[in-house]
């Protein structure tokens, strides 16, 4: 894949991701949660960089980490289904986004339980915020179906483009640090 393709790939992924993604959802189907990733774009850069930052670490963290972010995401989702408040919900999203930012900036390889641990943590309030958002009557465990689905795909994209760039470690730095920023926005809006 050439360079402009990936860069091109990247912008339709954001295009949606322009408002954030907690003022709601239009309904409660398999189809909502699988477009809720793309409709904010605190969830749409915590996706994609954490396919990304499971590129840079490969070896079994490539697929665990992104396996154990959307277990997590699902088990906080029905936590919030279920009515368990969380602390620090919004806040610990933003840091998220931050916090993978910069491991993919800085190239930061750490040990696959580490990076399990790390993304699991932030998966369970990234959930949680789906769950307490799903309407009422709403067929709420479709919902977060289709949120882990549409999940996998984006981590699969920051991971297919992650290791695309892997020659283009300037890039891939670039992009961390546009990420962490964006992080740094989202916590100092808060």
């Amino acid at each position: 894949m050439k360079l402009r393709h990936v860069v091109a790939v990247i912008g339709l992924i954001a295009l949606p991701g322009l408002a954030a993604a907690h003022p709601g959802h239009a309904g409660g189907s398999l189809g909502a949660g699988m477009v809720h990733p793309f409709g904010g774009i605190d969830h749409l850069l915590a996706m994609l960089t954490v396919g990304l930052w499971a590129a840079l670490q490969g070896g079994s963290a490539g697929w665990k980490v992104p396996t154990a972010f959307v277990a997590m995401l699902s088990a906080g989702a029905v936590l919030g289904l279920t009515g368990v408040q969380l602390p620090l919900v919004e806040a610990l999203i933003a840091a998220s986004v931050l916090v993978l930012g910069l491991a993919v900036m800085l190239a930061a390889r750490v040990p696959a339980v580490a990076g399990v641990a790390l993304v699991a943590l932030f998966a369970l309030f990234h959930g949680h915020a789906h769950g307490v958002e799903v309407p009422a009557g709403a067929a709420s465990y479709l919902y977060v179906l289709g949120m882990a689905l549409a999940s996998a795909v984006l981590h699969l994209a920051g991971f297919g483009i992650g290791r695309t760039l892997q020659g283009h470690g300037w890039l891939l730095r670039s992009g961390g640090a546009l990420v962490a920023g964006a992080g740094t926005w989202l916590l100092v809006s808060l």
